[in-house]
């Protein structure tokens, strides 16, 4: 085959003017490929970055700004849910690039979805899980939405000039390039993003702790943000493994990555692990096809089944156990191999001033600050010219009021209408907007009653205009402003914390541990922080226990030497030993001193005493102002042999007393007051956390506190309905007269 001849350039005439032509048209032009790159790719390249993927400091993309502004100018901040079809073709009139990209937005902005820890559209309906990747939402026709309560903090003010607002892609509508929102959402909810050259990808924090942290920087408190931003939360929760130096580089830098690993417990009475929790960055179906395929390869044995349980009560994949297997070991096995732990890298890349750039946490909440005060002064002018307007009407008016018969008599002796206005003007010495209002003036209005009115609001203008002014003088002001504002966001949606924070892993795999004896032992702890382990024959055979002067057992209990003690603190932390690692002792000996052997804090000492092994049941914290805390003994397991852990329980309050229950019970709690109230902890609902802080069960007037709590056993009380109640918080009954008596008869 002849090779092909290069053709050579020409210039094509059209057909139907001979003398037309178009200019360079079929040529073929040599250019660098940096030339081509310039003028093609780059506008490309920059609209991507700027208008797309990468969120600016409001915290919201374009794409987000859009369909949640159409969604506030149709009214649904209040109100029913409507169809998402009719929000998706409503929002095309800002948005062109199609339904399916709006929807697919409104999916992730939604409670119903779970992507977002504080989500701004209420759903009904299907609206997907972000953890499956085969539950998807149903189409727009069938579901519905509306503006969570949230979003009313974007659009705080947003009619008072507080942002700009541009021309839509048409120029036949307005819309904000920013939202004025009241609080750091660019850090409260995650955002991710991928540009051209570049990307974005910024984990949530926790509402009230990134509010927190902003008003100390507000108040220029030189804190270490760490104190206060305590670590990353998720939505769908899971466990940070916490590394202090990895979370300090993403903190200053804005770059870097930290672990997130799923939560299980082992149902022993089904031999299978239920996984309720998993990392942000996998999906169900991800971790199941891996078990299944290291199963295939042969590298797990020790697995009969896995399946996805995920239900109306939320996820749960479910893992059949073989005989003897140690779920621990498996668990840990898993997540070396699985996505069951997995890396969230952080690139917290936002756009300030139309640019990209790449800041930490510090960073961010400064530049948040900055923007928050320029919305708060554009406000307050708004609001300053509108009062300067109004006070200018009214001095105008005041002057008219002086001599209320002339102005009468020059608006009658006029002889055309347009001559009323400036014959006023020249009248009374006022301008001509002055004399517009005066003349639009009711005559019913001319009563002595709205003249005082009238005045009256000149002074309140007056004092209106002299504050504003000093706002806008002075900054300390404007930070007032915000941190009010922060506040009041904090109280309305604060919420706990969903991702548990491990500290001080030393390893992902336990050490094997020795055996150890389980003969039965009987262990005795004293109010002074005393601790005996007594053998059943020593004990037999021992008289009266030797106590400190003015000490007390407090704790008696019979268990083995396999068990496990936690012994919570005045310090809000809980110390683990094993009751292995005390020697056997006698009745005639003081014992062990708790916070020498487990090397406690200065000051600290043991309030009380946990034994366990297999962490089953609830602990019940009763703080003296009538709160209670009831969390899952597992929250205190650990994978690793730690010694201490803090946060055991919340700092908040005085702790009362503290009681481990394997089974749901009636607590009887009596006030300084000499009030009693029966309280089933099955009324109780377990918390997440360790350091909650409860709900109030008991109210307390000033200088009144718990003064007992103990276990209540049915005949205890002649009446006991008298202090059950259906509503808590309750500030129980006295003693009536009848169990008075009983009392009495009894001593």
């Amino acid at each position: 085959m002849a090779p092909r001849k290069k053709s050579k350039t020409q210039e094509v005439k059209p057909k139907n003017n001979a003398n037309a032509y178009i200019a360079g048209a079929g040529s073929v032009v040599d250019q660098q490929v940096t030339e081509t790159l310039k003028s093609n790719f780059m506008p490309y390249a920059m609209s991507v970055i700027v208008s797309r993927a990468i969120p600016e400091i409001d915290g919201f993309k374009p794409s987000h700004r859009k369909l949640l502004y159409t969604m506030h100018t149709m009214g649904l901040l209040n109100g029913p849910t409507i169809k998402s079809a009719n929000i998706v073709g409503r929002t095309m009139q800002l948005n062109p690039h199609g339904d399916a990209a709006i929807y697919d937005t409104m999916v992730r902005l939604s409670e119903g979805n779970g992507a977002l820890l504080h989500p701004f559209v209420k759903s009904k309906g299907s609206f997907g899980k972000a953890y499956s990747r085969d539950m998807q939402c149903a189409a727009a026709r069938y579901t519905e939405a509306k503006l969570a309560p949230i979003a009313a903090e974007l659009f705080a003010d947003i009619d008072k000039d507080t942002v700009d607002f541009v021309d839509n892609y048409d120029a036949t509508m307005k819309e904000p390039t920013l939202f004025p929102v009241t609080f750091p959402t660019i850090l409260v909810n995650a955002n991710m993003g991928i540009a051209a050259g570049m990307a974005s990808s910024i984990c949530p924090f926790n509402l009230e702790e990134v509010c927190k942290t902003t008003i100390n920087l507000i108040k220029g408190d030189d804190t270490d943000i760490m104190e206060t931003l305590i670590a990353p939360d998720f939505p769908i929760g899971g466990r940070l493994i916490y590394d202090k130096a990895a979370l300090k580089s993403i903190y200053e830098t804005g770059r870097g990555g930290f672990k997130v690993r799923g939560v299980y417990s082992y149902d022993k009475s089904a031999n299978c692990i239920d996984i309720t929790e998993i990392p942000p960055t996998t999906t169900i179906e991800a971790i199941i096809e891996k078990v299944i395929d290291l199963a295939k390869q042969k590298k797990i044995a020790e697995i009969n089944d896995i399946r996805d349980e995920t239900d109306l009560q939320g996820l749960k994949i479910t893992i059949d156990l073989k005989r003897g297997v140690d779920p621990d070991k498996l668990m840990n096995r898993l997540f070396k191999l699985t996505p069951l732990q997995d890396t969230f890298s952080c690139n917290f890349n936002i756009l300030i001033a139309g640019s990209p750039k790449v800041m930490g946490v510090r960073e961010i909440l400064e530049e948040w600050i900055a923007f928050r005060a320029e919305c708060i002064r554009r406000r307050v002018y708004f609001s300053l010219s509108k009062a300067k307007n109004r006070l200018h009407l009214l001095k105008g008016l005041q002057k008219i009021l002086l001599d209320i018969d002339k102005a009468i008599k020059i608006v009658r002796e006029t002889e055309e209408e347009k001559e009323v206005v400036p014959n006023l003007m020249i009248g009374f010495g006022i301008d001509e907007v002055q004399a517009e209002y005066v003349a639009e003036i009711k005559l019913r209005h001319l009563n002595r009653e709205y003249i005082i009115n009238r005045l009256k609001d000149i002074e309140s203008l007056e004092e209106e205009i002299a504050d504003m002014e000093d706002i806008l003088s002075k900054r300390r002001r404007i930070n007032s402003i915000m941190v009010k504002e922060l506040e009041a966001v904090i109280k309305k949606y604060g919420q706990e914390r969903k991702t548990q924070v491990i500290y001080d892993v030393a390893a992902d795999e336990p050490e094997e541990a020795d055996p150890v004896d389980d003969s039965p032992v009987t262990v005795f702890f004293t109010r002074e922080g005393y601790f005996k382990k007594i053998t059943p024959q020593s004990l037999r055979m021992s008289g009266e226990q030797k106590l400190k002067e003015g000490d007390e057992i407090t704790q008696q209990i019979e268990t083995t030497n396999a068990n496990e003690l936690l012994f919570f603190t005045n310090l809000c932390q809980v110390y683990k030993a094993k009751v292995s690692d005390f020697s056997d002792g006698k009745a005639s000996i003081l014992g062990d001193y708790i916070p020498a052997k487990l090397e406690m804090e200065d000051k600290e000492y043991p309030i009380h005493m946990v034994v366990t092994r297999e962490y089953k049941g609830n602990l019940i914290f009763v703080f003296e102002n009538g709160r209670i805390a009831k969390v899952d003994l597992k929250a205190y397991e650990t994978k690793t042999n730690r010694k201490k852990l803090v946060g055991a329980f919340t700092d908040k309050f005085a702790i009362h007393s503290i009681h481990h229950l394997t089974e749901e019970k009636e607590l009887l709690l009596t006030s300084t007051n000499g009030r009693m109230l029966l309280v089933h902890t099955a009324s109780l609902a377990i918390k997440s956390t360790r350091s909650n802080g409860g709900v109030a069960v008991m109210t307390q007037k000033k200088g009144q506190r718990v003064f007992t709590v103990e276990t209540y056993e049915e005949g205890k009380l002649l009446k006991p309905h008298r202090y059950r109640t259906k509503t808590l918080p309750a500030a129980g009954s006295f003693m009536s007269a009848e169990e008075k008596g009983e009392q009495i008869s009894l001593l």
